[in-house]
């Protein structure tokens, strides 16, 4: 046909309709287009029986394609045949083509094109064929190769250069030796898509594209008529051709393999491999996808060396392999299992079966499965279905045969993977479980064996993790029937591993662990020696396993540092030699501080070792009002610059002018001023000084939140207010009242009827009445005698900033000197003094007893002679409970009889709201020789308070506020001497406190920087105000300056010790409290200071006791700086005023 001249010409050559039998049409015709060289066999969609003959296809030129097409059958029938065309070979529309004779399945033929395109179409070999094409496509058609069952048959071999597609369940099947190989893409691309034969070899593809539902298959199960596949069953050992292939690829059926992939890049497997043994060698990858497989179970020996026995009664053992195969048992008869066999390190061999045509049935043990090779191993393989090995279970079609016994299964077979990495997925699964043994008492089968080969294992910081295994791997042996026993699991392995790894996948040694030798043992890790890991440190990860004995580790956390994990307060004591020789350096280093210290506040201070009374200048002036006790030798150069002309009266405030408690006189005038006074002016006066002497809310609260913050700073802003207020109250009664409430037109004029004054700690307060000098009344002002009982306050409050102290101006001195001499006076006045300033608020029934019993002893025996009598009582009780202590001064001579009179304490006087209309004491005189009883002047006059004695003693309040557990280390002391030793001790502390302090700050910076700040903070930096309060204070000159910084200095030592407080208690609860795992506070450790962190609480601990330590020195520091007469405390009388 020359198509170029019939275009638009339909020709037809196809064979005749058959009327008798019409799928048996007359063969198809052939036509040939000599323009475009090609042959189209085809008989127009009319089916047929009968082939249409192609004898010999031209050579040279050879035609350029050929269709076969519409239900043409076509046969070659040579012996040998060459078919060769330049371009396509088509068939499609079920059209066939057969080379060779059924009945002489024996010949070899050729087929050379570009291209072999197949849609609903069939090519039957009988023989071999050799395809060489660039691609071979394939639709739901077939490639049936009959090799006759004969071994000498040639291999059949399919070359296709580009791509191998199998599509719409087309099929490629061979009875005999099949081998496909290319260069491109061999897909199998879904349902039903075969390939298989009785031996298959699948190379030098780029990549192999198994898709689900999708099958390669090697040997053909269904052909039990051929055997072209014998295994090596009855060989203990596997060829060596398992372990080292031939590097060529080269279709060679010497080898054992039934299923052969070679030098394939990437394997992609979704649907299914099966064969006996499966090798995949020289390729890159291999991926198993989730539903995709590549399984030998069940494919392996029927016998083997690992066969099960067989009882009389026909029961079978189980196969063994990696491990025994279990027995068999039936009507009292047992049936041995198989034996183990082959090896573990590079397991090949094939699992055993079970039976024989005694029993029920035949079991096989499980295939091979190698995956790379000892020169090639497989750089990746990733599984995420199946890779399984399984021995076969028995499983009888029908009606089990009870007069014999089950068989038994089969065992597992092998899997050896030379890789260079795993990836199991979730839910995959590699497997070599034995086979179940059948019913009535078939043995299980044994397990198989699976070995991981790794190549190239780096170490050290090249390590990398060599499997990520997240699925499962089974090696079980198979459960066995009724009596029968199960097989024994089988092996998994992997190669030796290097130093630092360990296990079937070389994982590294665990934490804690090293491992110096080659093995996979998991023995091999040994455990690191905890005697050379430091305290504070754990053993660190180290990128390829730990390798020598001596195992790196790192502190737990940054705060300590290596290598010995100390912290820096650590680092600095091992630094210097550990912590004995530490604390005698530091010690040392104190010591030579404070005597360079000392001598160097010597030279610039002086001395304060006072031995004795201190000589007062010719001339000087001594200021009796401040509360320092006085020597004789100063009170007989004192000079009074005041008198009392004119003096009427002192009214005293009431109040100790705090925040709380601020001063405040009376409304009702006192009956020694009503003659001098308008009452109601009076009133009114006593308003508005109440109303100036009160506090604005805003100055407690500040002093509140100082209190809180630092005492220290609270009692200054407390004393700076008071002096305020003092200076506001002279200054109002001075200059801006107008004294209205004076009778005396001159003191109204000149406003100098009124005097307000203040102790100088700023507790006292009082305002002096004076006459005008107009009154023109004789008996004005009155006498002291006059005046007695006459009542003295003491001012301060007993408190440490603050003790009891009498002061005694040059107007109380003048008054009294009409009676008592101003020396005896002076002297009374500096050991009643001495004697007060250890009276303590809180602890006044005990602290007052002294006082009480040193004026009997001391005072009253001495002024009886100038009919003078001194007694203690308390003064002017508040609404709050706030009372006044003072003295009463009466006479002695006036009245001839005793009157003893109730008395009443503060407490009872602040509940009735009465004042004490009469004073009496009963006060029991000691002399030398005899007692006397002293008869009291008994006065009508109105005092405001009661007597204190032994009786009505034990009825005062003693109230403790909360702070007075701080008392107990600081409160004033009676002086000791030896004030130089002292300075030089506190020096010594002072110096210690700061560098305990430093350290304490460091150990809890160590903790953590919250810590410190808690400890710094809370209170805010008191914990270092006490060094340069303290250096302040040592170097002030002058007792009177000295004593009072002292006292600030004793103030913010005690103030930093909830400094102190808080780092112990943090330290209790970071050391000693253990969280629990839900976040909330766990139970103590147990309270053992001599174990791990053994130190954290010897600074916080040693630093409170310096603190104690050192109020009590200080309390020494101010008693010597504050009494310089020591004879103050002479207990014998006479020599007491003889001093």
């Amino acid at each position: 046909v020359n198509s170029s001249k019939q275009q638009g010409v339909a020709i037809h050559v196809h064979g005749g309709d058959s009327l008798g039998c019409w799928h048996n049409a007359g063969a198809a015709g052939t036509s040939f287009d000599i323009v475009q060289q090609s042959l189209t066999v085809s008989n127009n969609n009319k089916e047929t029986e009968t082939d249409t003959l192609l004898m010999e296809f031209p050579t040279y030129p050879s035609w350029e394609n050929v269709y076969l097409e519409r239900c043409a059958k076509v046969a070659i029938p040579l012996l040998w045949t060459r078919v060769q065309v330049r371009g396509q070979i088509v068939l499609r529309y079920r059209g066939s083509l057969s080379f060779g004779l059924a009945h002489y399945p024996f010949s070899e033929f050729e087929l050379v094109a570009d291209e072999v395109m197949m849609t609903d179409s069939t090519i039957k070999v009988y023989g071999a064929l050799r395809v060489s094409v660039k691609m071979l496509l394939m639709h739901n058609s077939g490639l049936q190769i009959d090799g006759g069952g004969d071994t000498m048959v040639a291999t059949t071999t399919i070359d296709a250069s580009n791509y191998v597609l199998l599509e719409n369940g087309s099929v490629i099947v061979s009875n005999a030796n099949l081998g496909v190989r290319g260069q491109g893409l061999l897909k199998l691309n879904g349902t039903g898509d075969t390939m298989k034969a009785q031996r298959l070899f699948l190379s030098l593809f780029y990549n192999i594209n198994i898709a689900q539902g999708a099958s390669v298959q090697a040997p053909l199960i269904e052909d039990s008529s051929t055997d072209m596949t014998p295994l090596y069953c009855d060989s203990p050992t596997c060829p060596s051709d398992i372990i080292q292939p031939p590097e060529d690829c080269n279709l060679n059926t010497s080898l054992p393999f039934t299923l052969q992939i070679c030098r394939v890049e990437d394997v992609v497997v979704d649907g299914l491999i099966k064969g006996s043994v499966v090798h995949i060698h020289r390729a890159r990858t291999v991926k198993v996808n989730s539903g995709g497989q590549i399984t030998t179970s069940g494919l392996g020996c029927k016998g083997g060396v690992g066969r099960g026995g067989i009882s009389k009664t026909g029961a079978g053992g189980g196969g063994g392999h990696g491990g025994k195969g279990g027995k068999g048992f039936f009507s009292g008869s047992w049936a041995e299992g198989g034996r183990e066999y082959g090896s573990k390190t590079l397991p090949c061999e094939l699992g055993s079966g079970s039976g024989n045509s005694l029993s029920q049935g035949i079991t096989g043990g499980g295939g091979v499965i190698v995956i790379g090779s000892l020169e090639h191993a497989l750089t990746s393989l990733d599984i995420y279905g199946a890779l399984t090995a399984d021995g076969e279970s028995h499983h009888m079609g029908g009606p089990t045969k009870v007069e014999v016994g089950g068989v038994g299964g089969g065992s597992g077979g092998s899997l050896l993977f030379f890789l260079h990495s795993l990836t199991l997925g979730n839910g995959s699964l590699i497997s070599t479980v034995g086979g179940h043994g059948g019913p009535v008492g078939g043995g299980g089968g044994g397990g198989g064996r699976v070995h991981f080969h790794w190549s190239n294992i780096a170490t050290g910081e090249d390590y990398v993790p060599l499997a990520n295994v997240m699925g499962t791997i089974s090696t079980s042996g198979g459960i066995g029937s009724d009596n029968g026993y199960g097989g024994q699991h089988g092996s998994l392995t992997g190669s030796d591993c290097p130093s630092g790894l360990y296990s079937v996948f070389c994982l590294e040694c665990p934490i804690g662990t090293y491992k110096n030798r080659n093995g996979s043992d998991r023995s091999l890790c040994k455990l690191c020696s905890p005697e050379r890991l430091p305290h504070r440190a754990t053993f660190i990860y180290v990128r390829g396993g730990v390798t020598d004995a001596s195992c790196p580790y790192k502190c737990i956390s940054d705060k300590y540092r290596m290598p010995h994990c100390y912290t820096p307060l650590e680092e600095l004591i091992y630094t210097f030699g550990g912590p004995w020789l530490f604390g005698c350096m530091l010690f040392g280093v104190l010591i030579i501080l404070a005597l360079v210290l000392s001598v160097a506040r010597m030279k610039l201070v002086g001395t304060d070792d006072f031995s004795g009374p201190t000589p007062t200048l010719q001339g000087a002036h001594i200021d009796h009002s401040l509360p320092f006790l006085e020597s004789l030798n100063e009170v007989l150069e004192t000079t009074r610059v005041e008198g009392s002309q004119n003096h009427v009266h002192r009214l005293y405030f009431m109040g100790c002018n705090s925040f709380s408690e601020p001063w405040h006189l009376p409304h009702s005038p006192p009956e020694q001023i009503m003659e001098l006074i308008y009452e109601d002016a009076f009133n009114r006066f006593v308003d508005e000084i109440n109303c100036i002497a009160a506090y604005q809310w805003w100055e407690g609260s500040v002093h509140g939140i100082l209190s809180i913050l630092a005492c220290p700073i609270a009692w200054s802003w407390q004393q700076w207010r008071r002096r305020k207020k003092v200076q506001r109250l002279r200054e109002y009664v001075r200059s801006e009242y107008d004294h209205a409430c004076l009778r005396s037109c001159r003191s109204r004029a000149l406003y100098e009827g009124l005097k307000v004054a203040a102790t100088p700690d700023l507790m006292l307060a009082y305002i002096d009445f004076f006459l005008g000098g107009d009154e023109k009344r004789h008996d004005l002002p009155p006498r002291l005698l006059q005046r007695l009982p006459l009542s003295i306050i003491f001012g301060g409050d007993g408190s440490y900033m603050a003790p009891y102290s009498l002061h005694s101006d040059n107007l109380l001195t003048s008054l009294l000197g009409q009676a008592v001499p101003a020396t005896i006076w002076y002297r009374m006045v500096a050991g009643l003094n001495a004697q007060l300033r250890t009276v303590r608020q809180g602890c006044l029934r005990s602290s007052l007893l002294p006082v009480v019993t040193w004026l009997g002893s001391h005072v009253n025996p001495k002024l009886c002679l100038q009919s003078i009598r001194v007694d203690l009582a308390w003064f002017q009780a508040t609404a709050s409970g706030y009372f006044q202590l003072g003295l009463v001064i009466t006479s002695t001579n006036e009245v001839p009889q005793l009157a003893v009179l109730p008395t009443l304490s503060p407490q009872d006087a602040r509940t009735n709201n009465c004042h004490i209309e009469q004073i009496s004491s009963v006060q029991p005189l000691l002399s030398p020789g005899n007692q006397q009883n002293v008869n009291v002047h008994v006065s009508q006059k109105r005092i405001g308070g009661g007597v204190i004695d032994p009786i009505t003693l034990r009825s005062l309040d003693d109230r403790k506020d909360i702070f007075f557990p701080l008392s107990l280390i600081l409160h004033n002391v009676r002086p000791i001497g030896y004030q130089d030793l002292v300075g030089l001790i506190i020096s010594i502390l002072l110096l210690g406190d700061f560098s305990l302090t430093l350290l304490t700050l460091l150990q809890f910076y160590s903790i953590s920087l919250g810590a410190f700040l808690v400890v710094l903070f809370v209170l805010p930096f008191a914990s270092l105000l006490p060094f340069p309060a303290g250096i302040n204070a040592l170097f002030s000159h002058g007792p009177r300056k000295s004593a009072g910084l002292a006292r600030v200095y004793a103030l913010w030592n005690v103030t930093s010790v909830a400094n102190v407080v808080i780092a112990l208690f943090y330290g209790l609860i970071h050391y000693k409290v253990q969280p629990t795992s839900n976040g909330g506070v766990g139970i103590f450790h147990s309270l053992s200071f001599t174990t791990e962190e053994s130190g954290w609480w010897l600074f916080p601990t040693s630093l409170l006791v310096c603190k104690c330590v050192q109020a009590r020195m200080v309390d020494l520091h101010v008693a010597n700086l504050e009494i310089q007469d020591r004879t103050v405390y002479c207990k014998d009388p006479v020599k007491f005023w003889e001093s």
